[in-house]
This record gives structure tokens, sequence and C-alpha cells, in this order.
């Protein structure tokens, strides 16, 4: 029973520092982007500003990638999912082994 708590605690623990993280990330992605717009409104450069666009968009695609981690792939592929992928395979290597094993008797019976 303190295990199962333990492992609780871990995973909320966990949950609670990818949250944070992800947080930190879209109010830095936020400020940053607010910074560069002024940046560039107060200050005029004569070549082309498409970098800032890009830049802006490629984090933006990141901060999409982190959010879907955090919020739908972790949320689903906890540690349940990955105990009972683990015991699938088991069991599933479990009848091959005895498959296999029984297949062999039969032919070693046979001769």
């Amino acid at each position: 029973m303190e295990r199962d708590q333990h492992e609780l605690y871990e995973y909320a623990r966990r949950r609670i520092k990818q949250k944070k993280r992800l947080y930190f990330h879209f109010v830095l992605l936020i400020s940053s982007s607010l910074f560069a717009f002024l940046a560039t409104k107060i200050i005029t450069f004569t070549f082309n500003l498409n970098w800032l666009i890009l830049g802006l968009t490629l984090w933006a695609f990141l901060f999409i990638l982190h959010f879907v981690k955090v919020f739908i792939t972790d949320r689903f592929m906890n540690k349940n999912w990955e105990r009972e992928q683990i015991d699938r395979l088991v069991a599933l290597q479990s009848k091959k082994i005895t498959d296999m094993s029984t297949k062999l008797n039969e032919e070693t019976s046979n001769k």
C-alpha cells in the first residue's frame, strides 16, 4: 500500500513539474514575442524582418508540441498504460513459449 502511495506521489510530482515547465514556456514565448514585436517597431531596420516571423512560428510550433506532450500524450500513456502494455507483451511471449514447447514435445513424441 505504501508503495502505491509513493508511486502516486511521484506521478503527481512529475505532472506538476511538466505543467510548470509548460506554463513557463508559454510565458517566455509570449513575452519574447511581445519584446521582438516592440523592438522591430521601435528600432526600424532596413532589411526584411521575415526571420522574426519564421522564428516565432517555429517557437509556437515547439510550444504546441510541448503542450501535446504534457496534456495529451502523458495523460493517456502513463504508468498504468505502460504496465498494461508490459503485461500484454509478457502474456504474448508466454503464450508463444508455451505453444513452441507444446509443438516441440509433440514432434519429439512422434519420432
